[in-house]
């Protein structure tokens, strides 16, 4: 997939996601050959020139001030994150690449096996599992590809059982990825993934061509497991300042629920397995 112009592709995909509704235009009898906003209109609405919008969009014009930034996120109803990321695109900052693997550190190896009660795991920035407590790893178990989170969602059938609502999870997962390796331009390893994940699915293809940007803090999402039955869990994601392109990912069932219940009996057999 071509990101050689990240800022002018996600202009272009939230300009067309935009709808002339979303910004109190009525074109009475206008028929639209493309879906979304027009580049005059985006241009007129943000109170610049087309022909200077038109060169962002091309990648001929790569240094807008800030004040365009902030007017161009306005336009595409860009919400916090989004505006965060545009700017971010604007002005790339140099960044390590994550590498295939990443090392975690004895004391987070430490903190993350002593979590009993809890899923605990570490993901780097192309969302690989670098680490899982035994509790994670029997969470997991028996699904493909279960050392990255994408790959596990797209390339397997499996995951649409798994996760019970597996639509709005890897729309969540794709914008996760996308805030997670922000532009991307300078990590092989993340672009590699991108480029195995879109010639092998069309779904892929399709949601990360909206560009659309999320990091998930906190949610809740539903399984549906295989040893345990169905369980709802609530994740926590925290960045580790300790260790750059790492993540800390807690998974916790309300107590006294019947989750909590199916969490405990997973740990049973966690521990019965050795």
């Amino acid at each position: 997939m071509d990101e050689g112009n990240p800022l002018g592709e996600f202009l272009r995909a939230r300009r067309q996601l935009t709808t002339p509704e979303h910004v109190n235009l009525a074109h009475v009898g206008d028929r639209r050959r493309t879906p979304g906003l027009r580049r005059d209109e985006v241009a007129v609405l943000a109170g610049i020139s087309i022909d200077y919008y038109t060169r962002l969009e091309q990648g001929r014009e790569r240094r807008p001030s800030d004040q365009v930034l902030d007017a161009l996120a306005r336009v595409l109803r860009l919400d916090p994150e989004a505006g965060e990321h545009l700017h971010e695109l604007a002005r790339p900052r140099t960044s390590e690449a994550v590498g295939r693997g990443g090392r975690v550190s004895p004391n987070m190896l430490r903190f993350i096996d002593g979590c009993d009660h809890v899923l605990a795991f570490v993901l780097n920035r192309r969302l690989d599992f670098l680490a899982k407590n035994p509790l994670a790893r029997a969470h997991y178990e028996g699904l493909e590809d279960n050392d990255n989170l994408p790959r596990m969602f797209f390339l397997h059938p499996a995951a649409r059982e798994f996760y019970m609502d597996w639509e709005q999870e890897v729309s969540r997962l794709v914008a996760h990825l996308r805030a997670a390796a922000g532009t991307g331009s300078d990590d092989p390893f993340v672009l590699e993934l991108v480029e195995e994940l879109a010639r092998e699915s069309d779904e892929f293809r399709r949601m990360w061509a909206r560009h659309d940007v999320q990091t998930r803090t906190q949610v809740f999402i539903r399984y549906r497991h295989g040893e345990v039955g169905e369980m709802t869990l609530l994740f926590e994601t925290f960045r580790l300042t300790s260790a750059r392109g790492q993540f800390l990912v807690i998974g916790q069932a309300e107590p006294g629920s019947p989750s909590a219940h199916a969490l405990a009996e997973l740990g049973r057999l966690a521990a019965a397995a050795g």
